[in-house]
């Protein structure tokens, strides 16, 4: 059902994207950018978590680490990762298969800046085999996202 929501959401808003559907497990950045052929920092990992009384979604490039203070900073509180079984019930898609897309409860949603350093990037499309090819800008168009400064690049990390 998670991968038929996404399927119902873009062909609202955004007509143009296919889901590429590997049928191997893309279910990490890994596994996704191996079975994508690219580079792991090109998937756009969504990270589920609870900011204060609040649940966000976070979509960031596959090597970035979210950063508590910056984050702390843009949400408001201290970012803490949701339980697996709550990330599924609230997003309608299992782990491994979260994306912005087709939620089954409405969520902000925050787009890093990191993703921008990709002309194109793959988010998963609510399964764990599926994903899709988009620009980090249409990414956030289409979901509505603010974009934020709340990860940590691989180089910064040394």
């Amino acid at each position: 059902m998670s991968l038929e929501s996404v399927r119902v959401f873009l062909a609202e808003h955004a007509p143009e994207l296919a889901i590429i559907d590997q049928g191997v497990s893309t279910a990490t950045v890994t596994e996704a950018a191996a079975a994508l052929g690219v580079a792991p920092a090109r998937i756009a990992k969504t990270l589920s978590v609870r900011a204060g009384d609040q649940v966000v979604l976070i979509v960031a490039r596959g090597d970035a680490r979210l950063h508590n203070g910056r984050a702390k900073a843009a949400l408001g509180a201290k970012p803490r990762m949701l339980a697996l079984e709550e990330v599924e019930a609230l997003t309608g898609h299992p782990v491994g298969g979260v994306c912005p897309f087709g939620l089954a409860t409405p969520l902000p949603v925050y787009c890093d800046q990191s993703l921008r350093d990709f002309d194109t990037v793959f988010p998963a499309s609510g399964a764990r085999t599926a994903s899709v090819e988009l620009t980090p800008d249409r990414l956030a168009e289409i979901t509505g996202a603010i974009w934020v400064d709340v990860c940590t690049p691989p180089i910064e990390e040394a």
